[in-house]
């Protein structure tokens, strides 16, 4: 009943109505035939707290508000990382800027801008809502525009502020990062590019991300936004943040089938350079894009996330590398979620962590400085210190939610020690567990304030204590308000790792990284014995694991408006997916996994339910492979390619992993499997189940995804096609070979060997000029049949490849009024049947 409300309240949103939403009918069955009662955007609760907290000043308070009720602009990421970003970023300054002026209301700001604070002129901020870009029949193209590019991956719809935190990680291409909360993965696909930038074809950087979610749909979700990015140096994990294992090489635990044939990793423990902290909150940070948060707030949703973001906090802190840099972010305004987390992470750390004083970084982004003094309000009553919690609170009240972190009676909760940080059984499972107990009606945590909204009588705030004021430097941490550069609102704290923690913090660490012994209960939820026939997923997140991804059909209905911040099933809100950004499956989902199809319980290590990850070893199938394409032996094959079935036979992807990752799955081994791997590596072969795909000489195909990465070691089964029959081929999508303009590329064409081929945009004049891969390389790939060439790329990529060929060849006038036949070709016109989704495009570079 409540997602219905929601839904509900949302189509009012983006109708344009006035920022109101109607009481559900079911709440009050008998008043069918009375007037909707209406609830104006505003919560006095809300008002009341952040005003005692004195986050703005009071003179600001009336535009803080103001701002708070206007629907959030569209924001947008170009993928630095993308073959053609300087076309769609010049594409942005010549011709969206300028055309766009009109639609602007005079004395506006432009239409569309370059977000002034993030490098290269990458990030974008629209003046325009999503709604206003759906409805307005004016800004079609440029809303067809943003849809095509952020599908195909060149751009990332995502709000403006969830861009900052990436920006003050400073990851290099060398470094492993770790994103604790990834899900749905916008800040996982930025660090991607960071870490591929400047990374030349053919080449992979030394460094890596492993991207964690806790829920098993979160992470479907995350594998498809990330899978964009085309990247061998990424991990999917799913995990409790909180419990993320460090694992440490174990001899005791070798499994020796999967490690016998390499050398030892370079790596003995899991730790990172980079974390990334973005815990769950209450999301009030985002009421702009999620107007039904108005009605959900109260204070206490904040109480009763603060220890779990700091259990989150202090394990990203044991998994970082001394001199390595974390950053700890929310999308909420709560100083209990923000500063007071922040500060209980200082005190327990010492002088092992220090906060950094990040201000002179990225100078043009407006932000606050962090809190120093702040109240607790618990059951309508304000709180300056502990010392004022009555004792039968004290379970939902800790001393680390005041600014002193101190407590009055020391025979009660400590906000040291392990009673802290991992508590009873109880306070273990805080709402990031699928498994979490109890909930109030609003979805949110046990100790939230139910019901205590806009309609509640106050009590008078009591203040019995005098503020405490936090003598720690927490004037560095930052917070982004909305009335500054109009956008949503965030907190963001960089610490900096001095030295090791002291051993007492890192003995309580032990149990998450499999050196102690799990409670009970954890134990049984880590090896839960999902015995069912079928694969379903489950309603409510619970612990159902799934292979690799879910259906795309099941994906598209979890989306909702773009951006849009709703309870997940723990009732912490999340980022979620742009409602434009429909997933469109590329054959990793097969009859395996799709929803409601019998199969046997896959076990990966002590994971049940879950596709094992085993290194690909069968010599005859790479054999095969490197003699049908020509693959350089400079190309490092053996030890780099994985699976998701340990039967050699039935084996129908191989996935293609760096070295930095190779060390880590090798080392997970090692450990004795505590990582639970979703997704890993880079799609790189395929088997080729059509018609005429088992008359090859080799079974398997190359996947587009990784064409990039083999395309300079490829030798074989690869020709350069003039510029007019490369553009046939991606209008026509199938032509015979006499059909071609030049003939002697025709005739070429007819004696490749039947099968997958590549197909390179010729750069130079002459037929016969060498090819030569660059960033600038534009290649797709084929399928060479017994009488004519197809292409293998989807509608939707080849219109964007034709829309790029003009630039490409210097033809810019061509570009507006270029007619693209998008025309998917009919089962007579191929000579292969491709498996649904499988035809992609080719993101060279």
């Amino acid at each position: 009943m409540g997602g219905k409300r929601g839904r509900t309240q949302r189509k009012h949103f983006r109708n344009s109505r006035e920022n109101v939403w109607k009481k559900n009918r079911s709440d009050n069955p008998s008043s069918d035939n009375s007037s909707s009662e209406l609830f104006a955007a505003q919560n006095l609760a809300f008002e009341e707290y952040y005003k005692e907290q004195g986050i703005v000043p009071q003179e600001e308070w009336d535009v803080y508000m103001e701002m708070l009720r206007k629907s959030l602009p569209a924001a947008f990421r170009i993928n630095s990382s993308g073959q053609f970003f300087k076309d769609i970023r010049s594409q942005l300054e010549n011709d969206f800027m300028k055309s766009l002026e009109a639609e602007v209301p005079d004395g506006e700001l432009e239409a569309i801008r370059p977000l002034p604070w993030y490098p290269q002129n990458l990030g974008w901020h629209s003046n325009f809502s999503r709604m206003q870009l759906r409805k307005n029949q004016t800004l079609e193209r440029f809303h067809e525009f943003l849809k095509q590019e952020n599908e195909i991956g060149n751009i990332t719809r995502q709000e403006a502020v969830s861009m900052v935190p990436p920006l003050f990680l400073d990851v290099h291409p060398h470094h492993f990062v770790l994103d604790m909360c990834a899900a749905p993965g916008s800040k996982t696909f930025q660090l991607l590019e960071i870490i591929h930038q400047s990374t030349e074809p053919g080449f992979l950087p030394d460094g890596m991300v492993i991207a964690n979610d806790v829920d098993i749909q979160r992470c479907n979700l995350l594998i498809h936004q990330t899978k964009r990015m085309c990247s061998a140096n990424l991990i999917v994990t799913n995990h409790e943040a909180q419990y993320f294992p460090r694992c440490h090489s174990n001899k005791n635990c070798l499994d020796i089938s999967e490690t016998e044939s390499f050398e030892d990793p370079m790596i003995s423990q899991l730790l990172f350079d980079s974390v990334l902290c973005d815990v769950p909150c209450s999301g009030d940070g985002t009421l702009r894009k999620a107007p039904d948060l108005w009605r959900k707030w109260n204070a206490g949703m904040g109480n009763a996330l603060h220890r779990l973001q700091v259990q989150i906090a202090m394990r990203g802190i044991r998994l970082l590398k001394v001199r390595g840099r974390m950053v700890y972010s929310t999308c909420s305004m709560n100083p209990v979620e923000n500063e007071a987390v922040v500060a209980e992470i200082l005190r327990r750390c010492g002088g092992s962590v220090e906060l950094l004083d990040v201000s002179s970084e990225l100078p043009q982004l407006i932000r606050r400085p962090g809190l120093k003094k702040w109240k607790v309000r618990d059951k309508g009553i304000w709180l300056a210190s502990y010392k004022d919690v009555p004792r039968y609170r004290r379970v939902a009240i800790v001393p680390s939610m005041f600014p002193s972190g101190s407590s009055s009676d020391t025979g009660n909760a400590s906000s040291d020690g392990l009673q802290e940080d991992t508590g009873s059984l109880e306070d273990l499972d805080m709402g990031n567990s699928p498994s979490s107990g109890k909930r109030l009606k609003n979805g949110s945590n046990i100790d939230c304030e139910e019901g205590f909204g806009q309609l509640e009588n106050f009590v008078i705030p009591t203040v019995v204590s005098d503020d405490e004021v936090s003598s720690l430097p927490l004037e560095r941490c930052m917070r982004i308000l909305p009335h500054d550069q109009n956008t949503g609102a965030f907190f963001i704290a960089v610490f900096h790792k001095l030295s090791p923690l002291p051993a007492t913090l890192e003995n309580q660490g032990q149990f998450a990284s499999g050196k102690m012994e799990l409670p009970k209960k954890l134990a049984d939820e880590l090896i839960e014995d999902t015995n069912e026939s079928e694969i379903n997923p489950s309603e409510d997140g619970g612990h159902h694991q799934y292979s690799e991804v879910t259906s795309d059909a099941d994906l598209r209905g979890k989306q909702s408006e773009e951006g849009a911040l709703e309870p997940d099933s723990n009732g912490i809100h999340q980022e979620k997916e742009p409602e434009e950004s429909d997933i469109y499956g590329d054959g990793e989902t097969s009859l395996e996994s799709s929803i409601n199809v019998k199969r046997k319980i896959q076990i990966q290590g002590k994971w049940r339910g879950v596709d094992p990850v085993v290194f690909f070893r069968d010599d005859t199938i790479i054999s095969s492979i490197k003699a049908f394409y020509g693959v350089n032996e400079s190309f490092p094959l053996d030890g780099h390619l994985v699976t998701r079935n340990p039967d050699p036979h039935h084996v129908k992807r191989i996935y293609y992993i760096s070295k930095p990752v190779q060390d880590v799955l090798k080392l997970n081994f090692q450990a004795g499997q505590h990582l639970k791997i979703t997704s890993i590596g880079l799609k790189t072969f395929e088997r080729q189940t059509s018609r005429e795909g088992t008359s090859t000489e080799c079974a398997f195909r190359i996947s587009s995804e990784a064409l990039p990465l083999l395309l300079p070691y490829i030798t074989k089964q690869i020709l350069c096609a003039s510029l007019v029959d490369f553009k046939h081929l991606l209008q026509y999508k199938s032509i015979r070979f006499a059909d071609f303009v030049d003939a002697e590329f025709g005739e070429k064409a007819s004696k490749l060997k039947l099968g997958c081929c590549i197909f390179v945009l010729r750069k130079g004049v002459g037929p016969s000029d060498p090819i030569q891969v660059d960033a600038s390389t534009i290649a797709i790939g084929c399928w060479k049949g017994n009488s004519n060439i197809s292409v293998l790329v989807t509608a939707i990529d080849c219109k964007e490849l034709l829309q790029r060929l003009p630039v490409q060849s210097g033809n810019e006038k061509d570009y507006l009024s270029l007619e693209v036949d998008v025309t998917r070709p009919t089962d007579d016109d191929l000579d292969v049947n491709q498996e649904p989704g499988t035809i992609e495009q080719v993101p060279i570079g």
